[in-house]
């Protein structure tokens, strides 16, 4: 390509922004529209107008509309076609606002639809956790701290946990669509226009439940995209988290769960391997929605008042984010759906080694010993059964207590039933406490759709 090129494409969008078509021309009817009933132009303009516009918008749903590289973005692209059909009235239809207010208008539009759409799958993913919790109120696992084995605790409160971290994620999506429901159109380039306009009509028509206060900010700031990237990228870093867990549960040194073979695929030269590569490129993908939001706060920080071409940039990114994001989350509910769970190793490795070791110096607490007494008399006892290559459960009750003469027989009777059960505090593992949580989170699930 010759340097002449580069140079014309250089500024073009309309590769990209085109997307925004839906919301361009819903924009310019209810601008036209406003303009119609402010008397700045006459009904028969604006119905020749908004008549143009809606056959071009089912051009474009036809794809029978032709986009020009040379009238560089989405807005000239279709005030041209619309000159194209109906003539100089066209032109009519730009008055009182200005591409910068346009595009802000569109790209704000846009979000509003998006947000939306990003809570309803993050909804269909809690609602999949709380299925697979209900199910497995009883499944015993190992819980790990340092990912070391460390106390039995139930696959459901763990998939509560994750249940909890998305909530989070859609309250942060909740602000972010707040922060976005504001009216820009009508501010002009930068200091508003010289027209009895009227923005409330306008904001109505659109949707927006209020309308800018600031003319040079409204054209200017894309805070509102900071907060869907920002909550986009904290929502793949819950999902980054879970897909870990999941390909190492699914591996064959955890053995937890088995993968639907529609989410994982086959080796090309080992035949026995079933790969878990869904999860293991939606951890992949966490990085480049971290990229994005990186790259629109290094564009923002140092823009000057008002708005500068550097904004073209602000769409590439939150579209990839998008196209991220909610395949990723869809994915994921559709893996827990389908997975089966292998209850008995996980009930295997939750009785294995000495996960039991904090519920025995809780024994000797409630026997009236200190917690720290205790906790130094069953590291000792842990270092014993190391040393002679024995369970806790293997070593009889007389070795237990020569390290404490509170040991009765009865703490060779402790076991992941008992662990779990004793932890009937809000919050806990027990069997009821999980049962409470799984409750309390339908009925969040109910509340929330409200907003």
């Amino acid at each position: 390509m010759n340097k002449e090129n580069h140079k014309s494409l250089y500024t073009v969008s309309m590769h990209y922004d085109k997307r925004l078509y839906k919301q361009d021309i819903a924009g310019s009817i209810a601008h036209t529209e406003m303009l119609a009933k402010q008397r700045i132009i006459t009904d028969d303009e604006a119905s020749l107008i908004i008549e143009g516009l809606n056959n071009i918008r089912k051009e474009i749903e036809d794809d029978l509309f032709y986009w020009d590289p040379n009238l560089e973005d989405i807005h000239m692209n279709i005030e041209s076609r619309l000159f194209s059909k109906i003539g100089e009235v066209a032109g009519k239809m730009h008055t009182g606002r200005s591409r910068n207010d346009q595009v802000a208008t569109d790209i704000r539009l846009y979000c509003k639809d998006i947000i939306s759409q990003t809570i309803q799958v993050i909804r269909s993913l809690q609602y999949s956790l709380l299925a697979a919790a209900d199910k497995n109120k009883l499944t015993v696992i190992p819980g790990y701290t340092h990912m070391q084995r460390a106390q039995p605790v139930t696959l459901a409160h763990h998939l509560m946990a994750y249940f909890h971290m998305f909530q989070r994620d859609k309250d942060r999506f909740y602000n972010a669509l707040q922060n976005t429901d504001s009216l820009p159109l009508g501010s002009g380039a930068l200091a508003g226009v010289p027209y009895e306009i009227d923005r409330e009509f306008v904001a109505d028509k659109l949707g927006f439940s209020r309308l800018t206060p600031n003319s040079m900010d409204a054209v200017s700031d894309r805070d509102f995209l900071l907060d869907y990237h920002s909550a986009a990228s904290i929502t793949m870093m819950h999902i980054s988290r879970f897909a870990e867990e999941i390909i190492l549960w699914s591996s064959q040194e955890f053995n937890f769960i088995n993968l639907d073979d529609t989410y994982t695929t086959g080796s090309s030269i080992m035949p026995q391997k079933r790969n878990p590569d869904f999860a293991e490129i939606a951890r992949g993908k966490t990085g480049r929605v971290y990229g994005n939001l990186t790259s629109i706060l290094t564009i923002m920080k140092g823009l000057p008042l008002t708005y500068n071409r550097d904004l073209q940039e602000d769409k590439e990114g939150l579209f990839d984010t998008v196209d991220t994001l909610i395949p990723t989350l869809t994915i994921f509910a559709g893996m827990i759906d389908t997975w089966k769970v292998n209850s008995n190793h996980t009930a295997d490795a939750a009785t294995d080694g000495y996960i039991l070791a904090t519920d025995i110096a809780d024994y000797l607490v409630r026997k009236g010993e200190t917690f720290r007494n205790s906790h130094g008399i069953v590291a000792n006892l842990v270092r014993k059964a190391i040393s002679e290559d024995k369970k806790l459960n293997q070593i009889s009750i007389e070795e237990y207590r020569k390290l404490s003469p509170l040991f009765e027989e009865d703490i060779l009777g402790i076991d992941f039933h008992y662990s779990i059960s004793s932890r009937n505090v809000y919050g806990g593992t027990s069997e009821d406490m999980v049962a409470k949580a799984i409750a309390e989170a339908n009925e969040i699930m109910e509340t929330d759709v409200v907003r």
